[in-house]
């Protein structure tokens, strides 16, 4: 067994020996052991290559130097994954990105990484449900033409 050490916020200290508590762990290793062991079998439940649509939340600090442009640029960079994306202000501070992804989940995810590794984002969090991509030919309003469908 290896040992590390991690530099952590005070209040995500207090909610990691809150879950420790509520689930009767016996120490913090054993707690963060498990909830690694939870996100790494949750990361290959669903193939790279699965089709995908994908809700991408992130809280970030926009004081953070330049992180708002990174942010921007990676969005660019992949906007063939980005459907749409909403901006809140939350703060005079702090912001939240909400974007609705598409694509094979592999590619999805590794945006998702590129943008929540920044320093300066935080309360990330991708919900990523599988999907089925169809192409049918059918009539919309009288007409027929093929087209593309997306089915959860």
């Amino acid at each position: 067994m290896q040992r590390f050490t991690i530099t952590i916020d005070d209040d995500l200290l207090e909610a990691v020996d809150t879950l420790m508590a509520a689930k009767g762990y016996a120490s913090r290793s054993e707690a963060i052991r498990d909830m690694i062991r939870a996100a790494a079998t949750q990361e290959a439940a669903i193939a790279d290559q699965t089709p995908c649509v994908a809700i991408l939340g992130y809280v970030y600090d926009h004081e953070t130097r330049a992180l708002a442009q990174r942010l921007t640029h990676t969005l660019h960079d992949h906007h063939d994954l980005s459907v749409a994306g909403m901006h809140v202000h939350l703060d005079h501070d702090t912001c939240l990105e909400v974007s609705v992804l598409r694509g094979p989940v592999g590619d999805v995810r590794g945006l998702a990484d590129s943008l929540t590794s920044q320093r300066g984002v935080r309360h990330a969090n991708l919900h990523v449900v599988p999907v089925a991509v169809t192409h049918d030919r059918h009539e919309h309003g009288g007409r027929g033409s093929d087209h593309t469908h997306t089915r959860a």
